[in-house]
């Protein structure tokens, strides 16, 4: 088993279903970070509900833990966006991902 470390994470998710994904994003950060909501336009008319993330979380690398984020956040709406870095140790940026499912 790999050796765990500290990963700080500046994130933004997208997503139609804020009601759904908000409990979700509360859980993964609670008391390591903060969630912040906005609302964005679709350009269609519609609402689009968007959170910024900055928190700290442990695990073996920062795919690893960008990935049980996506997933987490997908069981509740397939129809996510999320854009993050990672960084680690002396903020050396580790990985950035922009996953999207539409």
């Amino acid at each position: 088993m790999a050796e765990k470390k500290l990963f700080s994470l500046v994130a933004t998710v997208s997503t139609e279903n804020r009601e759904g994904v908000r409990p979700v994003l509360e859980e993964l950060v609670s008391g390591r970070g903060s969630v912040i909501e906005t609302t964005t336009g679709n350009g269609d008319g519609s609402r689009r509900g968007q959170s910024s993330i900055e928190a700290e979380m442990e695990g073996e690398s920062a795919n690893e833990l960008n990935r049980s984020l996506l997933s987490a956040l997908r069981k509740v709406e397939k129809r996510t966006r999320l854009r993050a870095e990672w960084t680690s140790g002396e903020k050396k940026k580790i990985t950035t991902a922009r996953t999207e499912t539409e």
